[in-house]
């Protein structure tokens, strides 16, 4: 995502700046708002907001990118509330959790230190489709089914009780 051609023909990125600037005024193109600007659009406002003022922020200017553009709103399209901060969230928890271990300088390597977050499908581990497409989930969060979304915490709050290791554990640490 993020990329588009120059007058030379080599693809180019939006900086944060500027795709953030482009999503807000509705003018980011439609086919540049792929699942990677997504995340970095949402990497963007967890960077810069507390987790509730992002969500709710997202939300806000998602469901009004998606009216400018005209997106059918259906069962399995438009907007899903449910699948906006379920994303959110699994973000959040890997900045928080890896922040520090491995920071970025920007959400173009945010994205590529975590591809974990570069599949939409990542979802399919916490919910099932009958319950990410459940009506009650366009419109409000539903809790996940199959399994619960991880917590948030900080790398200061990382810690193997049983061996009084604080930090990351290192592969011995975990034998």
């Amino acid at each position: 995502m993020g990329q588009g051609m120059s007058e030379s023909g080599t693809p180019t990125t939006l900086s944060d700046a500027d795709l953030l600037a482009q999503f807000e005024a509705l003018s980011l193109p439609f086919d540049r708002w792929t699942h990677r600007a997504h995340v970095r659009v949402a990497y963007l406002y967890l960077s810069r907001h507390p987790f509730e003022e992002a969500a709710a922020r997202l939300s806000k200017n998602i469901r009004a990118y998606n009216a400018h553009n005209i997106v059918p709103e259906g069962p399995t399209s438009g907007y899903n509330e449910t699948t906006t901060r379920a994303f959110a969230h699994l973000i959040a928890a890997t900045m928080h959790a890896y922040g520090t271990a491995f920071p970025t300088a920007d959400s173009e390597a945010f994205c590529d230190t975590h591809p974990q977050l570069m599949t939409r499908h990542v979802l399919r581990f916490f919910y099932s489709p009958e319950r990410r497409m459940d009506p009650r989930a366009k419109s409000s969060f539903v809790e996940p089914d199959l399994a619960p979304l991880p917590k948030m915490i900080s790398g200061a709050e990382m810690h193997v009780a049983d061996t009084g290791f604080t930090g990351v554990p290192t592969v011995a640490s975990r034998l």
